[in-house]
């Protein structure tokens, strides 16, 4: 398979790799009549030769930009949470400027090495980044969760009036990749309140357009992002809960790796940074 993208025979990619452990002395694959895997040498040696042939790529397509056109690769890793109403009109803006890149997405919801990943730059509420990330806002600079159920619920059971009035509902809840259930988090003042209510439905990040279905039928409560929300609370179909205590918390932000930045991704962040300017707090 090496050999076919390489297009070099496959005698040709073996012989070269004999030469390097010859050159080093440490096995880098293991062989077998059946298979070629690497050692755990080999998966290291490679582990830390990608970053410098990542930005080696970068560099010579840098020198094929023009001043003018931009072209290569820009690939990102994002969590879903981005993928419904803040990612896509930014790449479409993006493409219609720079017609000559290609964009690919990655989309999981857990904090990963973005250089390991073979990624340009990821996307992230909040966590923990490396000391030589840079990071900028990406969609909206604060963004609220929200509470809220169909009418018809509401006609079937109390409308809760505090937080923990929650663990006698059925609730709608989401499961982040990898991760246990989080609990609703409530701030009201200087008051905050986490409570871990029942599920009656339980989706993963990818089955958020169900979960809304779900909630727009009357099945249960749902716990949000409020711009998921707000269409369906403007026509009615939804009603807000527990209004007052809606958290607000930073918007994501595109992170990446401050030692070298790709045409493509310099003209992305470019983008943001021009988009941002004209943009309220909660706008996404």
């Amino acid at each position: 398979m090496a050999a076919r993208r390489l297009g070099l025979s496959p005698s040709t990619v073996s012989e070269t790799i004999s030469r390097l452990e010859n050159q080093i002395g440490v096995p880098l694959l293991a062989r077998t009549t059946r298979s070629v895997v690497p050692t755990e040498a080999g998966s290291a040696f490679a582990a830390r030769l990608a970053p410098l042939f990542s930005e080696a790529l970068a560099t010579m397509q840098d020198v094929i930009n023009s001043k003018d056109v931009v072209r290569g690769r820009l690939k990102l890793n994002v969590p879903g949470a981005v993928m419904r109403d803040i990612l896509p009109p930014l790449i479409d803006r993006f493409l219609d400027r720079h017609p000559e890149v290609q964009v690919e997405i990655v989309v999981e919801d857990r904090l990963v090495d973005i250089t390991a990943a073979g990624c340009d730059a990821g996307i992230r509420y909040g966590e923990h980044l490396e000391q030589d990330m840079i990071a900028v806002p990406i969609g909206p600079r604060q963004q609220e969760s929200g509470l809220a159920a169909a009418p018809s619920y509401l006609a079937r059971h109390p409308v809760p009036e505090h937080p923990r009035d929650l663990l006698d509902h059925a609730c709608l809840r989401i499961r982040f990749a990898g991760a246990a259930l989080n609990a609703w988090e409530f701030e009201k003042g200087d008051k905050t309140i986490r409570v871990d209510p029942p599920a009656r439905i339980i989706l993963g990040t990818a089955g958020v357009e169900a979960l809304m279905h779900h909630a727009l039928t009357g099945q249960g409560i749902l716990y949000s992002f409020r711009n998921w929300l707000d269409p369906h609370l403007a026509s009615g179909a939804l009603v807000p809960l527990l209004r007052d205590w809606w958290p607000r918390y930073d918007g994501p932000r595109l992170y990446f790796s401050s030692r070298f930045m790709p045409a493509p991704l310099r003209a992305f962040v470019d983008l943001l940074t021009e988009r941002s300017k004209t943009l309220h707090p909660f706008q996404g």
